[in-house]
């Protein structure tokens, strides 16, 4: 990843957002070079999360060593999203943004979908029909299939090595077409930015204009402060020098709400810029993009207290306790897909009694708010690789702009 890209991208955001203010809805002609770029991203994804698993699993050739980078992976999101939960509550009732809110609630609010339960969405990881799983692209079932792909080949030897080199080049070709489509970054944030800003202006804002601050600044107290501190002292790395080189990454989340289709992106940022190996990162980063959710967990907690405080309503410690835990364990329930935050909040609100109906007073601005999210979600899963790739001593040197 050059300079001159991450420039690119600082002047796209700029101009996005001018764009949105000054045409306003006419930015809707815009929106085909955004669709553009999210078609090209989604049609790299499930071949390149098969075709890097499996490379994945081949290269380290140790089994244990994987169910070793699992584990430490499960801990380190586990933690990170406990501690953002626990920051988005503090910043909830910091700002307040319930109480004193000039919001009406419409008489018919429609309740998103239920999500599974946490077993349910284990047992679904395995897939009855992998091919079904590749050509719906549920991501979990994809990676448990590849994983055992790999070990597969990995146990058979000598007469799966066609096999292998066929996968070695085919992620070879996928890693390519990743840097072609990386060049179309600033187009894409453009197309997708500026009709945001157009459709919802300021005026939407402003009656929430606490709740969006109290978002922001928790997210970045979570990376600041958490991020820094993980990475400096577990991954070895100076925290700018990480925050610079995941930018483009975060950029692209920013833009799309989307972890899962940001994925090709945070590959290539971590592998390039924060020098962490294929292998590694083939691993942890599509795991994080369907289970960590830090950005999403401080929503939860904000917006939570957000509907209590505008109900009238005093959480107690063990309502609070609760958030948390299930706020946290329900992250491993969530599609890496824009508003599963906002399904997610159903789960959180049902299991301190909160009305549903609180949905509807932040579902305007979810866009928003979800965007925000999704940036510190990629960050996390940026930093949880770094941080695993330094416990088992093989992080790469880093790329040269970035020293």
């Amino acid at each position: 990843m050059k300079k001159s890209l991450i420039w690119q991208i600082v002047i796209a955001f700029i101009l996005a957002i001018i764009t949105g203010l000054i045409f306003g809805e006419k930015t809707y002609y815009i929106q085909p070079l955004g669709d553009l770029f999210l078609r090209l991203i989604k049609f790299i994804i499930i071949p390149l999360i098969l075709s890097t698993i499996i490379v994945g699993v081949t290269s380290s050739g140790d089994i244990k060593r994987l169910g070793r980078l699992g584990g430490k992976t499960i801990i380190f999101y586990l933690l990170s999203s406990l501690i953002a939960i626990s920051i988005g509550l503090l910043a909830g009732y910091i700002f307040s943004p319930g109480t004193g809110t000039d919001l009406k609630l419409s008489k018919a609010v429609e309740t998103p979908a239920e999500t599974e339960g946490v077993v349910q969405t284990l047992l679904n990881i395995i897939p009855t029909n992998p091919i079904e799983s590749l050509a719906s692209g549920d991501v979990l079932q994809i990676i448990f299939f590849a994983i055992f792909i790999g070990i597969g080949i990995t146990i058979v030897g000598e007469k799966a090595k066609g096999v292998q080199q066929f996968f070695d080049g085919f992620a070879e070709i996928m890693y390519k077409i990743t840097g072609i489509i990386m060049s179309l970054v600033p187009i894409g944030i453009f197309g997708l930015l500026a009709p945001i800003v157009g459709e919802y202006g300021l005026a939407v804002l402003m009656p929430l204009i606490k709740l969006i601050l109290a978002m922001l600044v928790a997210c970045l107290i979570h990376a600041g402060l958490f991020y820094s501190f993980a990475v400096k002292t577990f991954g070895m790395m100076n925290p700018l020098q990480f925050f610079k080189g995941i930018f483009p990454a975060a950029a692209v989340a920013f833009s799309t709400s989307s972890s899962a289709g940001t994925l090709p992106v945070t590959m290539k940022n971590t592998q390039e810029n924060l020098g962490v190996s294929k292998e590694t990162s083939s691993f942890i980063l599509p795991l994080g993009a369907t289970i960590n959710m830090d950005g999403t967990a401080i929503y939860q907690g904000i917006t939570v207290v957000f509907i209590a405080q505008y109900f009238g309503t005093t959480l107690t410690f063990s309502q609070l306790l609760m958030v948390a835990l299930i706020g946290t364990l329900a992250s491993i329930g969530t599609a890496g897909v824009p508003g599963a935050g906002l399904i997610m909040l159903t789960m959180v609100l049902a299991a301190v009694n909160l009305p549903l109906e609180g949905i509807a007073l932040i579902a305007g601005i979810d866009r928003i708010l979800d965007m925000m999210r999704t940036s510190i979600n990629i960050t996390g899963d940026a930093s949880a690789s770094l941080i695993v790739e330094a416990s088992e001593n093989k992080r790469q040197k880093p790329a040269s702009y970035l020293k």
